[in-house]
């Protein structure tokens, strides 16, 4: 009872082919073929090229106005 005769196979196929036509089916099928192989060269090109080396962030706090003020009167 669990699984599907031929019957329901071939049944599920017509109404496919009816709802689908044969044509749109096929141009379907070929669509989804062009887009796994480009999904597929896409993946190919990642693993070519090395990813680009981050920016350089400077981490280094800024100074505070005080500090600021002690800097201008040491150089004065």
């Amino acid at each position: 009872m669990g699984s599907f005769s031929i019957w329901h196979w071939l049944v599920v196929g017509i109404l496919v082919m009816l709802l689908f036509g044969k044509g749109r089916f096929s141009d379907l099928m070929g669509d989804v073929a062009k887009g796994i192989k480009s999904f597929k060269k896409g993946m190919a090109e990642d693993d070519a090229t090395p990813p680009a080396p981050a920016p350089r962030i400077d981490t280094t706090p800024a100074p505070t106005v005080l500090e600021a003020e002690k800097q201008t009167d040491k150089q004065a």
